[in-house]
């Protein structure tokens, strides 16, 4: 696993407009913003840098949740799912600062925390995906089966081991 004193935490939209169940569907993981707290204190607590990403969206809340608390390191807007493609630049922001692993949290797991993960591989860093602090909606699919929420997240998780990231709990990062 990555030295966590070179990991910076990227929480990614942690964003009241998740909150709208009509909108979204069924969710998994009721311990997602819990855990997402848990990391914040950790990396608080150990003077870790912290990273918020929040998504512009057009017609719902950009507010973050409650559990989102104090000030990051850095606050990345995007407008897609990558938090690699905000602003400002956080893989130059990463760079200046040597730091060499991320650890990602937040909202939703098969979309916007999966995509940086890719991204965050590909552009040479170690990824730590913090499973348990990420959560999905219900997906209904071209053929129309819907996959639960659970699917997703164990897919996400099967696709992004040993390739991309290491999948790792809340516990072994903020024990």
């Amino acid at each position: 696993m990555a030295d966590l004193t070179n990991t910076a935490l990227v929480v990614v939209d942690v964003q009241q407009a998740f909150e709208d169940s009509e909108y979204w569907g069924p969710r998994n993981n009721p311990d997602c913003e819990a855990n997402v707290a848990a990391l914040i204190a950790a990396w608080r607590a150990e003077g870790r840098p912290i990273v918020y990403v929040r998504h512009e969206f057009e017609d719902h809340g950009w507010d973050f949740k409650d559990v989102v608390s104090g000030e990051p390191d850095l606050l990345v807007s995007k407008q897609v799912n990558s938090a690699f493609y905000g602003s400002p630049d956080l893989d130059a922001w990463l760079r200046e600062r040597r730091l060499g692993a991320i650890a990602l949290c937040g909202i939703t797991t098969d979309h916007c925390v999966e995509t940086t993960a890719r991204m965050g591989a590909n552009l040479g860093y170690e990824v730590l995906f913090v499973l348990d602090a990420t959560h999905t909606f219900d997906r209904t699919g071209p053929d129309g089966t819907v996959m639960s929420a659970d699917e997703l997240a164990r897919a996400t998780a099967t696709q992004l081991h040993e390739e991309f990231a290491t999948i790792v709990r809340t516990s072994e990062l903020a024990g």
